[in-house]
Formats: structure tokens, sequence, C-alpha cells
């Protein structure tokens, strides 16, 4: 199953030195490995393993996901506008499969 990208809120403008929250849901099954299917057979392993955010080129936020995590995983996190750039989001499975959204902040003032 290929990842699908997350749906992702952020203002698209701000102040200078405004604490603005950043909101991701994560598609994504997160299967434990622990369960089994209707046969039996146990359902392969399948999680997001990282997700990282960088701002204007800098990392502001990462975090490391386990398959203690619910399917579909929602994130949210503050950070400081500090100049107009992109905001780039980027998670990787435990089968290499590497999701990229990238949004932009307008920073004003």
């Amino acid at each position: 199953m290929a990842l699908v990208a997350a749906r992702v809120s952020l203002p698209s403008e701000a102040k200078r030195g405004e604490i603005i929250e950043i909101k991701a849901l994560i598609r994504h099954p997160m299967e434990t490995g622990y369960r089994v299917d209707a046969r039996g057979q146990r359902i392969p392993r399948h999680i997001v393993r990282r997700f990282e955010v960088a701002y204007d080129g800098e990392p502001v936020f990462a975090m490391d996901l386990t398959q203690g995590v619910a399917a579909n995983p929602f994130v949210a996190f503050t950070t400081v506008a500090t100049a107009s750039g992109e905001l780039v989001f980027t998670w990787e499975d435990d089968r290499g499969e590497v999701v990229t959204v990238t949004k932009s902040l307008t920073v004003t003032g």
C-alpha cells in the first residue's frame, strides 16, 4: 500500500514572532504486526517510523513512531513564525516509502 499525502493545516500568513499551530493527519494503517486476518494469517507490520518537519530548511519538529500509535496518526505542534518560507513535512514508513508535503508560510511585520 503506497502512502498517501497527509492533511496538513497551518495559517498561510502570520506576524513575525507569532506562535502558530501546525496540524497533520497522516493517513496510514499503522499495522502492528500482531493482528491476524480472517484466515488466521499474521498481518505484516506496516507503520510510519519517522515524521519530520523543516521550516525554511531548519528542523522544527521530529518524532519517532512505534506500533503503539493508532491508525491515521494526528500530530499537532507549535512553532514561531520567524520568516516567510516553506514548511516541509516528511514521513517514512518501515517499508521505505517516503511522503513529502510542502506548505508555504508568509510572515509579515
